[in-house]
């Protein structure tokens, strides 16, 4: 037999900030992404950066890595339990991948990591929410003295 859970409160409404989160992180990495893909000569491209990569290929990773954020945000929003941890998951691969964006756009990155950790904590905090308590059971009723007697 299949039993429901009710979530509290404070667990549903971090689930439904951490799916709005997703999807505004997701949205700030497509378009980071998109701005690499369409205009990569509007980047600044620093001499000897260790991860030069071209920056269409940098393009095409913030846009994927953008789309799978909005993705996950929008299974978060409709209940699906995988995209918690999955959810953590591509937020953690999205903030690395903005820390080795930081010399080419700074302030987009930052903001970008900044609503990573955002999803991160709010995930974290919706997966720790302790199940709500068992409802008490029913009393059983005292045994009458004709019935106790009967029993012994």
């Amino acid at each position: 037999m299949a039993s429901t859970q009710t979530v509290s409160r404070w667990a549903h409404g971090i689930a439904v900030f951490a799916g709005v989160v997703m999807i505004i992180g997701g949205a700030f990495q497509a378009l980071e992404g998109l701005a690499g893909i369409v205009r990569d000569q509007w980047l600044v491209v620093l001499p000897e950066y260790i991860y030069a990569f071209d920056l269409t290929v940098w393009g095409w990773i913030h846009l994927l890595v953008g789309l799978a954020l909005l993705v996950i945000g929008v299974s978060l929003l409709r209940g699906q339990t995988w995209a918690r941890v999955a959810g953590m998951i591509v937020a953690v691969i999205s903030a690395i991948l903005n820390f080795v964006w930081l010399p080419f756009s700074p302030w987009w990155a930052l903001t970008v990591i900044v609503v990573d950790f955002l999803v991160i904590w709010a995930l974290a905090a919706y997966l720790r929410q302790p199940a709500p308590p068992a409802p008490p059971a029913p009393p059983t009723p005292a045994a009458s003295p004709d019935q106790q007697a009967a029993m012994s």
